[in-house]
């Protein structure tokens, strides 16, 4: 039976080129996976790319976090609404 093209044969085979493209690929992981109509093998590699999209997506947001604070002299400053 083919694989989708939704759902990677090898889950570990390449990292996102940036968090939006992880964050794309893991909302069409996800509806794919909603839909129910995946095998049980294609299910379970959706769900370990998806682990690791959301590894790297909380990784960058770290970074990012790193990098306000380092702009902050080291104090996140909590977000406020300019308008």
């Amino acid at each position: 039976m083919p694989k989708s093209a939704s759902a990677p044969s090898s889950p570990s085979a390449r990292e996102p080129e940036s968090y939006e493209s992880a964050l794309a690929e893991l909302d069409r992981l996800v509806q794919s996976m909603e839909s129910a109509q995946l095998p049980l093998d294609q299910l379970l590699d959706g769900y370990r790319r998806g682990a690791e999209l959301l590894g790297f997506c909380r990784a960058r947001l770290d970074e990012v976090e790193q990098q306000v604070r380092m702009l902050d002299d080291g104090q996140l400053k909590p977000w406020s609404d300019p308008s």
